[in-house]
């Protein structure tokens, strides 16, 4: 994500490296499981997103909707680990910034692994992984809800790079994953998740179990590649159906309509927040 957490030259180091399992036709339970009398329609967007640390005013927001390039935005709507101030985002902001046109993308930085390089504010361990994703999942809806974004919409769960060779430390964070995941489906939420192709995302793509894992995978793959297809990892039956997101430029210092702010880019076909 943008440079609240680690620097690009850090988070490259900080990554796995090993090569990476295909397993085909894996990786939307918590998408097909849904019953859908049940739930709303999923919202989706197919095109140019970005993300950056603080939402921008409201004014940067319409002018870069205008430009045209952008059309979905994605907002960290909390999370312990949340790195930076929003005085933006609020309720009023969120359906002032839906009424320009633009889609928003809600992200929460929940727990990160023990095993991970740095600190955080919040951690997970083995046993304290299940407790924290529910909790942490309840309060990602809470969140989300407060600022207008309904039931039906996704929460992308921030997983930075982390050694997913260390068993114990990725049981743990899967533990915690699957928790965050069931708790946002039984307050209609859908689970999204943001890693890194090469660690974080690689873990969630190639585990075993899919079970109560989240239907939509957005992957950091800095290639500058504005595609969620072409340089995929992983199966080409995984995520399909409107489920993936790639985050392929970071740190772009860009100007539109007068509003210069640093984001990363993001290729989105993916479901973005309910709103309205």
């Amino acid at each position: 994500m943008a440079e609240h957490r680690q620097s690009r030259k850090r988070r490259y180091i900080t990554w796995g490296v090993a090569g990476a399992a295909v397993l085909a036709g894996a990786g939307i339970a918590a998408q097909t499981s849904m019953a859908a009398t049940a739930w709303p329609a999923q919202k989706t967007y197919t095109g140019t997103a970005f993300d950056t640390c603080t939402a921008p005013s409201l004014a940067a927001m319409k002018a870069w909707k205008s430009n045209g390039f952008y059309g979905a935005a994605a907002v960290y709507v909390g999370g312990k680990n949340r790195g930076c101030a929003q005085p933006n985002l609020t309720a009023s902001w969120v359906k002032s910034v839906n009424a320009t046109g633009m889609k928003l993308i809600p992200i929460y930085v929940g727990a990160q692994p023990s095993c991970q390089t740095g600190s955080s504010p919040e951690k997970l361990t083995a046993a304290t992984a299940a407790s924290l994703g529910a909790t942490d999942g309840a309060d990602a809806v809470a969140k989300s809800a407060a600022l207008g974004m309904k039931a039906g919409s996704p929460i992308y769960l921030d997983m930075e790079p982390y050694d997913i060779t260390n068993k114990a430390c990725n049981d743990a964070v899967l533990t915690y994953v699957r928790s965050f995941t069931k708790t946002l489906r039984a307050k209609t939420y859908r689970a999204g998740y943001y890693g890194f192709s090469s660690s974080s995302a690689k873990a969630i793509a190639t585990a075993t179990d899919k079970t109560d894992l989240p239907g939509n995978l957005w992957y950091a793959l800095w290639d500058g590649k504005n595609t969620t297809t072409t340089d995929w990892p992983w199966g080409a039956t995984q995520y399909t159906n409107h489920s993936r997101g790639h985050q392929y430029t970071v740190n772009s210092k860009e100007t539109r309509g007068g509003y210069t702010i640093t984001v990363d880019r993001d290729a989105w076909d993916a479901p973005v927040a309910i709103i309205g």
